[in-house]
């Protein structure tokens, strides 16, 4: 029997983000695997989920969805009459927060649980956010984790019942991220004023947990008595961190940095392809998004084990401990090592052709049934439906 599906898409950000990426891809696999869709959006989202997922049913919400306070009370109220309207079967909403009375099998991915041990870049989003995963993991039917970390991290900190978890890797669009040719390479560079100069790469927002002020005294440490030294290029917008700008002010005056902000999807096959590493030095991950995207690229990544990024990496990748000077080690390694940096982008490239968005559709299909079978079995049962 097939089920319709409504996934929430409306909490997906202007910027085109990770939660885009995840929702595009997911959407753009179930769609080809036969699933009947419905998709709720923000209206400026309406159109382009129409071209994603023809013949889906697209419902734009109201206007004031742009606004998170209109957003986070339509969740509670207007999402349920979606879901009755649209005849669905079982509702996904694949960012956290689910309506307190949906009174349908409900799936929610919790994307990680890194805001219950570092800080947050934006304190009332961080109190939103825990609220609402001890909310999901109370009364969603079933929950959706991207790695064995995430769900572990939910058993532990919030008692979740494992039972009730699955857990499904994302996938990465090898359309779009691929070997970067010498011209797309080159055009990066030449945008990012480096014409030519080696560069070690960062992508990701300028939060505790994402390491950056190590990153920098480390890769300061690395450079700095080098006669050639690569650029340090961090590249994406939005976060804070107090300690970068302390970093940033210790760095020798001949050692370059570069802070691009927001990169266009059709510039990072360049931009990781074309750097001498990849350096993602995270503190924690719900999955490792920008590290498997690198991995696809064929670039050498220098990460961490923290979380699930060895799920991810597995030995395509390096690793270092958080620390600057295991980051300076690392990364001097890498520098002094160019057939060692070529074997990884090799071995990366290939266990990335692993994580497909095809893949992580079928199980989100399995999670999905499962969640209409819990449900119909407790509401037969005679008790709370979950």
């Amino acid at each position: 029997m097939t089920h319709r599906i409504l996934l929430d898409a409306t909490a997906v950000p202007a910027d085109r983000g990770a939660l885009s990426r995840y929702v595009d891809g997911l959407l753009a696999a179930l769609h080809a695997l036969g699933a009947d869709l419905a998709v709720a959006c923000q209206r400026a989202d309406e159109r382009r989920y129409a071209d994603l997922v023809p013949g889906a049913r697209v419902v734009p919400g109201p206007a004031a969805l742009a606004h998170r306070a209109s957003r986070l009370a339509w969740e509670q109220t207007g999402l349920p009459y979606l879901a009755r309207q649209v005849g669905a079967d079982v509702l996904h909403v694949p960012a956290y927060a689910m309506p307190m009375a949906a009174d349908l099998p409900t799936v929610v991915t919790i994307h990680d649980v890194t805001l219950f041990t570092e800080p947050g870049d934006d304190p009332i989003r961080a109190t939103y956010v825990k609220s609402a995963t001890r909310t999901a993991v109370r009364r969603a039917t079933r929950l959706i984790a991207p790695s064995r970390a995430t769900r572990d991290g939910l058993v532990r900190m919030l008692d979740a019942d494992p039972s009730h978890i699955d857990v499904a890797y994302h996938g990465v669009d090898h359309g779009l991220f691929h070997r970067p040719s010498e011209e797309e390479a080159k055009r990066v560079s030449d945008r990012l004023g480096l014409h030519g100069r080696p560069y070690i790469a960062y992508l990701g927002a300028l939060e505790p947990r994402k390491n950056v002020p190590n990153l920098i005294r480390g890769w300061a440490k690395a450079c700095a008595r080098r006669d050639d030294p690569p650029a340090l290029v961090l590249a994406g917008s939005g976060g804070w961190d107090d300690e970068i700008d302390a970093a940033l002010a210790a760095v020798p005056p001949h050692l370059k940095i570069v802070r691009p902000g927001y990169l266009p999807w059709s510039a990072l096959p360049g931009f990781f392809g074309g750097a001498l590493a990849v350096a993602l030095p995270s503190r924690g991950e719900g999955f490792g998004l920008p590290v498997l995207e690198a991995m696809a690229c064929g670039a050498a990544v220098l990460t961490t084990r923290r979380g699930p990024l060895p799920e991810v990496g597995g030995d395509a990748v390096a690793y270092t401990e958080p620390d600057a000077d295991g980051i300076a080690a690392a990364l001097s390694a890498l520098i002094d090592d160019p057939s060692g940096r070529r074997a990884l982008g090799e071995a990366a490239v290939e266990r990335a052709r692993r994580f497909t968005w095809t893949a992580s559709a079928e199980n989100h299909l399995a999670s999905y049934r499962r969640a209409v079978e819990q449900y119909a079995a407790a509401s037969s049962a005679g008790g709370e439906a979950p």
